[in-house]
Protein backbone atom coordinates (compact mmCIF):
# COMPACT_ATOMS: atom_id res chain seq x y z
CA UNK A 1 0.00 0.00 0.00
CA UNK A 2 2.86 2.36 0.85
CA UNK A 3 4.47 1.99 -2.58
CA UNK A 4 1.15 2.69 -4.34
CA UNK A 5 0.47 5.87 -2.35
CA UNK A 6 4.01 7.06 -3.12
CA UNK A 7 3.28 6.57 -6.86
CA UNK A 8 0.09 8.61 -6.51
CA UNK A 9 1.91 11.40 -4.69
CA UNK A 10 4.79 11.37 -7.20
CA UNK A 11 2.31 11.57 -10.10
CA UNK A 12 0.63 14.52 -8.40
CA UNK A 13 3.90 16.41 -7.98
CA UNK A 14 4.93 15.82 -11.58
CA UNK A 15 1.50 16.82 -12.89
CA UNK A 16 1.43 20.06 -10.87
CA UNK A 17 4.92 21.07 -12.06
CA UNK A 18 4.17 20.28 -15.73
CA UNK A 19 0.78 22.02 -15.76
CA UNK A 20 2.13 25.17 -14.09
CA UNK A 21 4.91 25.34 -16.69
CA UNK A 22 2.52 25.02 -19.65
CA UNK A 23 2.53 28.24 -21.75
CA UNK A 24 0.22 27.44 -24.67
CA UNK A 25 -3.26 25.93 -25.10
CA UNK A 26 -1.74 23.00 -26.99
CA UNK A 27 0.61 22.26 -24.06
CA UNK A 28 -2.30 22.22 -21.58
CA UNK A 29 -4.33 19.92 -23.83
CA UNK A 30 -1.39 17.49 -24.14
CA UNK A 31 -1.05 17.33 -20.35
CA UNK A 32 -4.78 16.75 -19.96
CA UNK A 33 -4.54 13.75 -22.26
CA UNK A 34 -1.38 12.51 -20.50
CA UNK A 35 -2.94 12.45 -17.03
CA UNK A 36 -6.74 12.23 -17.55
CA UNK A 37 -6.97 10.50 -20.93
CA UNK A 38 -8.19 6.96 -21.56
CA UNK A 39 -4.58 5.75 -21.68
CA UNK A 40 -3.25 8.26 -19.17
CA UNK A 41 -1.45 8.11 -15.83
CA UNK A 42 -4.64 7.95 -13.74
CA UNK A 43 -5.95 5.05 -15.84
CA UNK A 44 -2.67 3.16 -15.17
CA UNK A 45 -2.98 3.80 -11.40
CA UNK A 46 -6.54 2.47 -11.40
CA UNK A 47 -5.34 -0.64 -13.20
CA UNK A 48 -2.65 -1.22 -10.53
CA UNK A 49 -5.30 -1.08 -7.79
CA UNK A 50 -6.57 -4.43 -8.95
CA UNK A 51 -3.48 -6.11 -7.43
CA UNK A 52 -3.97 -4.53 -3.98
CA UNK A 53 -5.59 -6.41 -1.09
CA UNK A 54 -9.32 -5.78 -0.72
CA UNK A 55 -8.77 -3.95 2.59
CA UNK A 56 -6.44 -1.39 0.97
CA UNK A 57 -8.53 -0.67 -2.16
CA UNK A 58 -10.89 1.93 -0.56
CA UNK A 59 -8.00 4.08 0.65
CA UNK A 60 -6.16 3.70 -2.67
CA UNK A 61 -9.28 4.61 -4.65
CA UNK A 62 -9.83 7.68 -2.47
CA UNK A 63 -6.22 8.81 -3.16
CA UNK A 64 -6.58 8.34 -6.92
CA UNK A 65 -9.91 10.23 -7.00
CA UNK A 66 -8.39 13.08 -4.99
CA UNK A 67 -5.47 13.22 -7.47
CA UNK A 68 -7.93 13.29 -10.37
CA UNK A 69 -9.80 16.26 -8.85
CA UNK A 70 -6.55 18.14 -8.17
CA UNK A 71 -5.26 17.58 -11.73
CA UNK A 72 -8.66 18.59 -13.20
CA UNK A 73 -8.60 21.85 -11.23
CA UNK A 74 -5.00 22.54 -12.28
CA UNK A 75 -5.89 21.87 -15.94
CA UNK A 76 -8.90 24.24 -15.83
CA UNK A 77 -6.85 26.98 -14.18
CA UNK A 78 -4.05 26.54 -16.72
CA UNK A 79 -6.51 26.76 -19.63
CA UNK A 80 -7.85 30.09 -18.37
CA UNK A 81 -4.33 31.38 -17.78
CA UNK A 82 -2.97 30.62 -21.27
CA UNK A 83 -6.15 31.85 -22.99
CA UNK A 84 -5.97 35.16 -21.12
CA UNK A 85 -2.32 35.53 -22.06
CA UNK A 86 -3.08 34.87 -25.74
CA UNK A 87 -5.83 37.51 -26.09
CA UNK A 88 -3.63 40.66 -26.01
CA UNK A 89 -1.31 39.15 -28.61
CA UNK A 90 -4.23 38.31 -30.92
CA UNK A 91 -5.69 41.78 -30.49
CA UNK A 92 -2.39 43.42 -31.40
CA UNK A 93 -2.28 41.53 -34.71
CA UNK A 94 0.83 40.48 -36.60
CA UNK A 95 4.03 42.32 -35.87
CA UNK A 96 4.83 45.11 -38.34
CA UNK A 97 7.63 44.21 -40.71
CA UNK A 98 9.23 47.57 -41.55
CA UNK A 99 11.39 45.96 -44.22
CA UNK A 100 8.37 45.35 -46.49
CA UNK A 101 7.68 47.97 -49.21
CA UNK A 102 4.70 50.26 -48.61
CA UNK A 103 1.34 49.61 -50.23
CA UNK A 104 -0.17 52.61 -51.97
CA UNK A 105 -3.97 52.84 -51.80
CA UNK A 106 -5.84 52.56 -55.10
CA UNK A 107 -6.53 56.01 -56.48
CA UNK A 108 -9.55 56.88 -58.60
CA UNK A 109 -9.24 58.81 -61.84
CA UNK A 110 -11.35 59.95 -64.76
CA UNK A 111 -12.54 57.36 -67.25
CA UNK A 112 -10.88 57.54 -70.67
CA UNK A 113 -14.09 58.79 -72.28
CA UNK A 114 -14.32 61.65 -69.78
CA UNK A 115 -10.62 62.41 -70.27
CA UNK A 116 -11.22 62.62 -74.02
CA UNK A 117 -14.23 64.91 -73.63
CA UNK A 118 -12.18 67.13 -71.31
CA UNK A 119 -9.57 67.33 -74.06
CA UNK A 120 -12.28 68.46 -76.51
CA UNK A 121 -13.36 71.15 -74.06
CA UNK A 122 -9.76 72.32 -73.65
CA UNK A 123 -8.95 72.53 -77.37
CA UNK A 124 -12.21 74.14 -78.47
CA UNK A 125 -12.21 76.35 -75.38
CA UNK A 126 -9.00 77.92 -76.62
CA UNK A 127 -10.86 78.69 -79.86
CA UNK A 128 -13.54 80.55 -77.93
CA UNK A 129 -16.23 77.82 -77.70
CA UNK A 130 -18.41 77.58 -74.58
CA UNK A 131 -19.73 74.29 -73.16
CA UNK A 132 -23.51 73.73 -73.31
CA UNK A 133 -25.62 70.76 -72.29
CA UNK A 134 -29.05 69.29 -72.87
CA UNK A 135 -31.21 66.38 -71.65
CA UNK A 136 -30.49 62.82 -72.77
CA UNK A 137 -34.24 62.11 -72.67
CA UNK A 138 -35.34 64.48 -75.39
CA UNK A 139 -38.47 65.66 -77.18
CA UNK A 140 -38.98 64.55 -80.78
CA UNK A 141 -39.30 68.22 -81.74
CA UNK A 142 -35.71 68.99 -80.74
CA UNK A 143 -34.20 65.65 -81.73
CA UNK A 144 -35.67 65.73 -85.24
CA UNK A 145 -38.00 68.52 -86.32
CA UNK A 146 -36.02 71.55 -85.13
CA UNK A 147 -33.02 70.08 -87.00
CA UNK A 148 -34.85 69.89 -90.35
CA UNK A 149 -35.67 66.16 -90.00
CA UNK A 150 -39.48 65.93 -90.31
CA UNK A 151 -41.30 62.62 -89.98
CA UNK A 152 -41.37 61.97 -93.74
CA UNK A 153 -37.66 62.79 -94.25
CA UNK A 154 -35.52 59.93 -95.62
CA UNK A 155 -32.69 60.77 -93.20
CA UNK A 156 -34.91 60.05 -90.20
CA UNK A 157 -33.96 56.36 -90.29
CA UNK A 158 -30.25 57.16 -89.96
CA UNK A 159 -30.91 59.12 -86.76
CA UNK A 160 -33.60 56.84 -85.36
CA UNK A 161 -33.33 56.04 -81.68
CA UNK A 162 -35.11 54.48 -78.68
CA UNK A 163 -38.62 55.75 -77.96
CA UNK A 164 -40.32 56.18 -74.58
CA UNK A 165 -43.51 57.53 -76.19
CA UNK A 166 -44.36 59.00 -79.57
CA UNK A 167 -42.98 62.37 -78.46
CA UNK A 168 -40.16 61.38 -76.06
CA UNK A 169 -36.92 59.63 -77.08
CA UNK A 170 -33.36 58.98 -76.00
CA UNK A 171 -31.45 61.54 -78.02
CA UNK A 172 -29.61 60.14 -81.02
CA UNK A 173 -27.15 63.07 -81.16
CA UNK A 174 -26.31 66.09 -79.02
CA UNK A 175 -27.53 68.51 -81.72
CA UNK A 176 -30.87 69.09 -79.92
CA UNK A 177 -28.94 71.11 -77.34
CA UNK A 178 -27.82 73.40 -80.15
CA UNK A 179 -31.44 74.17 -81.05
CA UNK A 180 -32.27 74.77 -77.38
CA UNK A 181 -29.32 77.18 -77.02
CA UNK A 182 -30.27 79.13 -80.15
CA UNK A 183 -33.78 79.59 -78.78
CA UNK A 184 -32.30 81.15 -75.64
CA UNK A 185 -29.97 83.71 -77.25
CA UNK A 186 -29.18 85.71 -80.33
CA UNK A 187 -25.92 85.39 -82.31
CA UNK A 188 -23.03 85.27 -81.95
CA UNK A 189 -23.26 81.67 -80.66
CA UNK A 190 -20.15 79.53 -80.30
CA UNK A 191 -20.75 76.33 -78.29
CA UNK A 192 -19.81 72.67 -78.02
CA UNK A 193 -22.12 70.03 -76.52
CA UNK A 194 -20.48 66.87 -75.10
CA UNK A 195 -22.59 63.92 -73.93
CA UNK A 196 -23.99 60.42 -74.40
CA UNK A 197 -26.24 59.49 -77.33
CA UNK A 198 -28.22 56.38 -78.26
CA UNK A 199 -28.96 54.58 -81.52
CA UNK A 200 -30.08 51.00 -82.28
CA UNK A 201 -26.82 50.16 -84.09
CA UNK A 202 -25.41 46.67 -84.44
CA UNK A 203 -22.47 46.36 -82.04
CA UNK A 204 -19.11 45.67 -83.68
CA UNK A 205 -15.51 46.96 -83.49
CA UNK A 206 -16.59 50.44 -84.65
CA UNK A 207 -20.23 50.79 -83.55
CA UNK A 208 -22.20 50.65 -80.29
CA UNK A 209 -25.81 51.34 -79.29
CA UNK A 210 -24.60 53.94 -76.76
CA UNK A 211 -21.67 56.19 -77.45
CA UNK A 212 -20.57 59.79 -76.87
CA UNK A 213 -20.43 62.84 -79.07
CA UNK A 214 -19.09 66.36 -78.95
CA UNK A 215 -21.07 68.56 -81.30
CA UNK A 216 -20.31 72.18 -82.01
CA UNK A 217 -22.03 75.24 -83.43
CA UNK A 218 -20.78 78.63 -84.54
CA UNK A 219 -23.29 81.23 -85.73
CA UNK A 220 -22.51 84.85 -86.57
CA UNK A 221 -22.49 87.26 -89.49
CA UNK A 222 -20.13 86.28 -92.29
CA UNK A 223 -19.26 82.73 -91.16
CA UNK A 224 -18.11 80.67 -94.15
CA UNK A 225 -17.04 77.17 -95.16
CA UNK A 226 -13.42 78.32 -94.96
CA UNK A 227 -13.92 79.01 -91.24
CA UNK A 228 -15.22 75.48 -90.77
CA UNK A 229 -12.30 73.93 -92.63
CA UNK A 230 -9.72 75.90 -90.68
CA UNK A 231 -11.39 75.09 -87.34
CA UNK A 232 -11.46 71.35 -88.10
CA UNK A 233 -7.84 71.35 -89.27
CA UNK A 234 -6.62 73.13 -86.15
CA UNK A 235 -8.54 70.75 -83.92
CA UNK A 236 -7.32 67.55 -85.62
CA UNK A 237 -3.69 68.64 -85.45
CA UNK A 238 -4.00 69.71 -81.82
CA UNK A 239 -5.94 66.67 -80.64
CA UNK A 240 -4.16 63.85 -82.50
CA UNK A 241 -0.71 65.11 -83.57
CA UNK A 242 0.68 67.82 -85.84
CA UNK A 243 1.40 65.45 -88.75
CA UNK A 244 -2.07 63.87 -88.92
CA UNK A 245 -3.64 63.89 -92.37
CA UNK A 246 -7.20 65.16 -92.81
CA UNK A 247 -9.62 65.18 -95.70
CA UNK A 248 -13.12 66.47 -96.41
CA UNK A 249 -15.63 64.44 -98.40
CA UNK A 250 -18.98 65.77 -99.64
CA UNK A 251 -21.90 64.23 -97.79
CA UNK A 252 -25.48 64.96 -96.76
CA UNK A 253 -26.98 65.86 -93.40
CA UNK A 254 -30.47 67.31 -93.15
CA UNK A 255 -29.41 70.09 -90.77
CA UNK A 256 -26.40 71.35 -92.81
CA UNK A 257 -26.04 72.48 -96.42
CA UNK A 258 -23.48 71.97 -97.85
CA UNK A 259 -22.30 69.03 -95.72
CA UNK A 260 -18.96 67.25 -95.40
CA UNK A 261 -17.41 64.26 -93.67
CA UNK A 262 -14.12 64.82 -91.86
CA UNK A 263 -11.72 61.88 -92.14
CA UNK A 264 -8.34 61.54 -90.47
CA UNK A 265 -5.57 59.09 -91.27
CA UNK A 266 -5.85 56.00 -89.06
CA UNK A 267 -3.42 56.21 -86.16
CA UNK A 268 -3.80 52.51 -85.34
CA UNK A 269 -2.40 51.23 -88.64
CA UNK A 270 -0.73 54.45 -89.91
CA UNK A 271 -3.00 54.41 -92.95
CA UNK A 272 -2.22 50.81 -94.00
CA UNK A 273 -5.68 49.40 -93.20
CA UNK A 274 -7.08 47.62 -90.13
CA UNK A 275 -10.38 46.66 -88.44
CA UNK A 276 -10.78 50.17 -86.97
CA UNK A 277 -10.62 51.94 -90.33
CA UNK A 278 -12.31 49.15 -92.27
CA UNK A 279 -9.08 48.45 -94.18
CA UNK A 280 -9.30 51.94 -95.78
CA UNK A 281 -6.53 53.75 -93.92
CA UNK A 282 -8.92 56.59 -93.06
CA UNK A 283 -11.41 56.92 -90.20
CA UNK A 284 -14.53 59.05 -90.34
CA UNK A 285 -14.50 61.09 -87.12
CA UNK A 286 -16.90 63.95 -87.73
CA UNK A 287 -19.80 65.17 -89.79
CA UNK A 288 -19.97 68.88 -90.45
CA UNK A 289 -21.34 71.59 -92.70
CA UNK A 290 -22.98 74.99 -92.95
CA UNK A 291 -26.19 75.26 -90.92
CA UNK A 292 -29.27 74.80 -93.09
CA UNK A 293 -31.52 77.91 -93.29
CA UNK A 294 -34.48 75.75 -92.21
CA UNK A 295 -32.77 75.20 -88.84
CA UNK A 296 -32.45 78.96 -88.41
CA UNK A 297 -36.12 79.36 -89.28
CA UNK A 298 -37.10 76.80 -86.61
CA UNK A 299 -35.37 78.78 -83.87
CA UNK A 300 -36.31 82.27 -85.10
CA UNK A 301 -32.96 83.40 -86.53
CA UNK A 302 -32.72 85.68 -89.55
CA UNK A 303 -31.18 83.26 -92.07
CA UNK A 304 -30.43 86.08 -94.49
CA UNK A 305 -28.35 87.89 -91.90
CA UNK A 306 -26.62 85.04 -90.10
CA UNK A 307 -24.66 82.01 -91.26
CA UNK A 308 -22.93 79.33 -89.28
CA UNK A 309 -21.36 75.91 -89.24
CA UNK A 310 -21.98 72.81 -87.13
CA UNK A 311 -19.95 69.66 -86.52
CA UNK A 312 -20.16 66.45 -84.54
CA UNK A 313 -17.32 64.19 -83.35
CA UNK A 314 -17.52 60.66 -81.97
CA UNK A 315 -15.64 60.68 -78.65
CA UNK A 316 -14.81 56.96 -78.69
CA UNK A 317 -13.59 57.18 -82.29
CA UNK A 318 -11.21 60.00 -81.40
CA UNK A 319 -9.94 58.16 -78.30
CA UNK A 320 -9.35 55.06 -80.45
CA UNK A 321 -7.30 57.10 -82.88
CA UNK A 322 -5.28 58.87 -80.21
CA UNK A 323 -4.46 55.79 -78.10
CA UNK A 324 -4.41 53.04 -80.74
CA UNK A 325 -7.51 51.20 -79.46
CA UNK A 326 -8.86 48.72 -81.99
CA UNK A 327 -12.32 47.91 -80.59
CA UNK A 328 -15.00 50.33 -79.34
CA UNK A 329 -16.53 47.59 -77.17
CA UNK A 330 -13.58 47.81 -74.76
CA UNK A 331 -14.94 51.10 -73.41
CA UNK A 332 -18.09 49.39 -72.06
CA UNK A 333 -16.73 46.08 -70.69
CA UNK A 334 -15.45 47.43 -67.33
CA UNK A 335 -12.19 45.51 -67.76
CA UNK A 336 -9.77 47.12 -65.29
CA UNK A 337 -6.80 45.78 -67.23
CA UNK A 338 -7.90 48.05 -70.10
CA UNK A 339 -9.13 51.05 -68.11
CA UNK A 340 -6.07 51.30 -65.84
CA UNK A 341 -3.81 51.92 -68.84
CA UNK A 342 -5.21 55.43 -69.11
Amino acid sequence: MGNFLEKVQQAGREAAASIQAAAAPTDVEALRVKYLGRKGVLRDLLSEMGALPASEKPSAGQAVNQLKNEITQLIEAAQKRVEAAAKPAAKAGPRLDVSLPGRMPRRGYRNLIKQTMDRFVDVFGRMGFEVASGPEVELVRYNFEALNIPMEHAARDAFDTFYFTGDVVLRSHTSPAQAREMEKRQPPVRIIVPGAVYRPDTVDARHHFMFHQVEGLYVDEGVTMADLKYCMLLFAREFIRPDVKVRFRPDFFPFTEPSVELDISCAVCAGKGCSVCGQKGWVEVAGAGMVDPNVFKAVGYDYEKYTGFAFGFGVERMAMMKYGIDDIRLFAENDMRFLEQF
